[in-house]
């Protein structure tokens, strides 16, 4: 009986031991902190590992998790500076910094945040016209945060950031906004079309001017080089008129020179007066035209002044 009473006795006793265990030894995870309180009022924050408190006494009132968390926000109206009704929703990206704030500054520290999220984001957009809720996401993300993290600066908890998911104004605006794009490519397309034949202009006026100038570059280069020509040629013939009379004159100073030039006279004066009665039925011709003598000597006296008042060239 005794031995039955000594095992009675360490069962009970481990069994005393294992609840003990079981409420006294606390096995917190990473990026997790559990508030504990004592006969109800805050005692300490458990860290993530192995902690002890006292049964009975103490007791795990709050568990918070560490990390980011993303929570929608509801789509919600919101009216524009210009009286406009947009239909928007979001989401928010929210961590608890304060356990002890984010245990007893709030009731609900998400549902606040998300609140808070939806009151900032119709303030916003009142401060703004529609056209520029588009274009103005940033602007009010960032000034979305700031207010939040202002407000809920005693409740534990810090907005990261927020996106803006959907912008849905009525439908009356989206149609006004399809004609208003429709119109701006049209008018677009229009300057281009517009621009491209002003340009296709300008491209055939300089082709018509380049041609004109090369034109009539071409054609005073073809001006000049037959004026060069023609002087070329008045000069060759000039120099070959002007050795033709050297010669002659040469020829006329030798022996004979004179009687050679008689006889040629005489030769260009019958041949002159052949072609006058083959050309013409009427003549009119001097009294001594048949002695060709007398003519000829006529002709050489006059050539004979002429040669006496000529002087030579040195």
């Amino acid at each position: 009986m005794d031995y039955l009473d000594i095992n009675s006795g360490v069962g009970f006793f481990l069994i005393i031991l294992g609840f003990f265990c079981w409420f006294a030894i606390k096995i917190v995870p990473q990026q997790q902190a559990w508030i504990v309180e004592r006969l109800g009022k805050y005692n300490k924050t458990l860290q993530p590992g192995l902690s002890f408190i006292l049964p009975f006494i103490d007791r795990v009132a709050y568990k918070h998790t560490l990390k980011e968390k993303a929570v929608d926000v509801m789509q919600q109206s919101a009216i524009t500076k210009d009286n406009v009704t947009l239909a928007l929703d979001g989401i928010i990206y929210v961590r608890i910094v304060n356990p002890v704030d984010a245990s007893y500054g709030v009731e609900n520290p998400y549902y606040a945040v998300t609140q808070l999220a939806q009151t900032s984001m119709r303030s916003a957009i009142g401060k703004l016209v529609m056209d520029k809720t588009f274009e103005e996401r940033e602007y009010l993300n960032n000034q979305i945060v700031s207010t939040i993290n202002e407000a809920a600066s005693t409740w534990g908890i810090q907005c990261m950031r927020y996106e803006i998911r959907d912008i849905n104004p009525p439908s009356s605006i989206l149609k006004a906004m399809e004609a208003q794009v429709s119109s701006e490519r049209q008018k677009r397309a229009e300057i281009f079309e517009s621009e491209g034949k002003m340009q296709s202009m300008i491209n055939i006026a300089e082709g018509k001017k380049r041609e004109v100038v090369l034109n009539s570059e071409a054609e005073m280069m073809d001006k000049i080089n037959k004026a060069k020509g023609e002087a070329e040629a008045i000069e060759t013939v000039a120099k070959a008129t002007a050795m033709s009379i050297e010669t002659i004159a040469i020829s006329i100073l030798k022996n004979g020179g004179t009687e050679a030039v008689s006889m040629n006279i005489a030769k260009q004066y019958i041949e002159a007066f052949q072609k006058l009665a083959q050309n013409s039925n009427t003549l009119i011709i001097p009294s001594e035209a048949g002695n060709i003598s007398a003519m000829t000597a006529q002709a050489m006296s006059i050539f004979d002044q002429m040669r006496s008042s000529v002087k030579p060239i040195k």
